[in-house]
């Protein structure tokens, strides 16, 4: 290849700092409290549904979620 065939490199370009977009807190805040919910549900189904305080009869739940209640540190033997 001689110098006249020979791509055209050009500098890098630095990328323009636009400022941060905001964000609502009207449009955010039911969503965070919407997955709040859903964790701390997911919560009490892997910590604490069995015995006196479960919603479902039967060891099904307890079957179900027992391994991520030990990766979890949950005590249940």
């Amino acid at each position: 290849m001689n110098a006249s065939n020979a791509p055209a490199f050009s500098a890098p370009v630095s990328p323009s700092l636009d400022s941060p977009v905001p964000l609502p807190v009207r449009e955010v805040l039911p969503w965070a409290v919407f997955i709040g919910l859903i964790l701390l549900i997911a919560i009490y189904f892997v910590g604490a549904e069995q015995g006196a305080t479960s919603i479902f009869s039967g060891m099904y739940v307890h079957e179900f979620v027992h391994d991520g209640r030990h990766l979890l540190g949950f005590p249940c033997h």
